[in-house]
This record gives C-alpha cells, sequence and structure tokens, in this order.
C-alpha cells in the first residue's frame, strides 16, 4: 500500500503548511517569524517534490481562440 503512505505524507505536509499559516497570524517575535516562514518554505517544497512524483502526470486546460459569436460580437 505504498499509495497510501505516500497520501499520508503529502496530508501530514499540507496540515503542517495549514499550522504554520495560522501562527504567522498570531503575534511573533522576529526569530520566532523567521522559524515559521523557513519551516513553511521548507514544507511547500517537500509538499511539492512528493506531489510531483506520487502524482507524475500534470494535467492542464488547454488554451482556446475564442469562438465567432461567442465573445459578445454585435449583429
Amino acid at each position: 500500500m505504498m499509495i497510501d503512505e505516500e497520501i499520508a505524507r503529502i496530508r501530514a505536509h499540507r496540515n503542517n503548511i495549514h499550522r504554520y499559516r495560522r501562527l504567522l497570524k498570531t503575534k511573533l517575535s522576529d526569530v520566532e517569524r523567521q522559524f515559521i516562514e523557513r519551516r513553511l518554505s521548507e514544507e511547500s517544497s517537500a509538499l511539492a517534490a512528493l506531489t510531483s512524483r506520487t502524482f507524475p502526470i500534470a494535467f492542464t486546460v488547454p488554451q482556446f481562440p475564442p469562438t465567432q459569436g461567442s465573445a459578445g460580437a454585435a449583429s
């Protein structure tokens, strides 16, 4: 069940990111804020790397030019 472990890791990183963002909204010393910002950056990078390894296919919406008549053309 490797995918279950990967999803659990993704969830842990995501939860840490949310926790750090909540902490940044509180009153912190400069040292505390720098530490949390660094941890947030590390967690974000780890999450991005893990998700790209776990789900290597990226789906994108193709960009189509507007069709005639759909962009508010006057008749």
